[in-house]
């Protein structure tokens, strides 16, 4: 019987993997090799690691975890997962099956993207939703925000860091005409009416054309896709969820543990801010107190 069972292998789970392994514990990672920022072509904001591309940090990770014998990852994705603290049990896709004394869920967020051409292709590249990953690298350019819920009208303050130029696209959306004269006074420009599709060439996006016909040139587009956890598994286990700004996270207390004792969470299941820094040292305590745990 393993020690912890991390259940997703980005940032989150190789960080409570590494935690772990130096504890001497015995532990698996599952990993579907799916990372939610893997359409990114550099990551920004993580210490050390600032401007490589998410695939070689964890590529790095990966092989500082192989010298660890007590540590074993596996490509596979977890279906089932059941049991209680000292007995549970995960099931994988191929039908193996792993007991382990602790989980640690760090199976992170999908995101759904709007069906609007070429937002699938610009996304990670220059449809983006994080200013602190990716406001440096577009300051003092043209920035599109597009509607997504009554938050987005407060955004553009904190936009105003990095650029004077900001377009809000409402998609259709009715915005209330204080919002809007706020907006208006703040130099934002609105832009009512649905989006039909996204001008770009391989991804660098060069306009938003709207479904009257109208082209609205930009540089940068700020989307914030609806997003689900990557796995029902907390389902499964039937631990707490708590409301979020992104949807329904895992809801954990002061030492990461979830509802059910022995389980933990870590990373973008469990957290709405979606940040490399935060993942990895979410990851880093949660492993730490699932360690403490063990300790009879």
């Amino acid at each position: 019987m393993d020690d912890v069972i991390v259940i997703g292998g980005s940032f989150a789970g190789l960080a409570a993997a590494l935690q772990l392994g130096r504890t001497r514990r015995k532990v698996v990672v599952l990993d579907t090799g799916l990372p939610r920022n893997r359409y990114a072509a550099h990551a920004h904001g993580l210490f050390g690691h600032d401007n490589r591309s998410p695939g070689e940090i964890l590529d790095l990770a990966r092989a500082q975890l192989a010298l660890y014998p007590n540590v074993r990852t596996l490509k596979a994705r977890a279906v089932r997962a059941s049991g209680s603290i000292d007995n549970f049990v995960v099931v994988t896709e191929g039908g193996e099956a792993l007991p382990a004394r602790r989980l640690l869920l760090s199976y992170g967020r999908t995101d759904h993207f709007p069906d609007v051409p070429g937002f699938a292709e610009c996304w990670g590249k220059s449809v983006v939703s994080c200013p602190y990953c990716h406001g440096y690298e577009v300051a003092g350019k043209h920035w599109g925000l597009l509607y997504h819920s009554p938050v987005s009208v407060h955004v553009p303050p904190l936009y105003n860091h990095w650029t004077d130029r900001i377009t809000l696209f409402t998609d259709g959306h009715d915005l209330p005409r204080d919002e809007r004269q706020t907006l208006e006074q703040r130099g934002v420009v609105v832009v009512d009416g649905p989006i039909a599709s996204l001008a770009h060439t391989s991804g660098e996006l060069a306009a938003v054309v709207m479904a009257d016909g109208r082209s609205v040139a930009i540089d940068t587009l700020f989307a914030h896709p609806r997003s689900t956890p990557s796995s029902n598994l907390h389902e499964a286990l039937g631990v707490t969820m708590a409301a979020s700004s992104v949807g329904e996270v895992i809801k954990t207390d002061e030492n990461h543990q979830t509802s059910l004792p022995g389980v933990y969470a870590a990373g973008d299941v469990a957290n709405p801010m979606s940040s490399l820094t935060v993942a990895t040292h979410a990851g880093a305590m949660a492993a730490i107190q699932a360690q403490q745990s063990l300790i009879v």
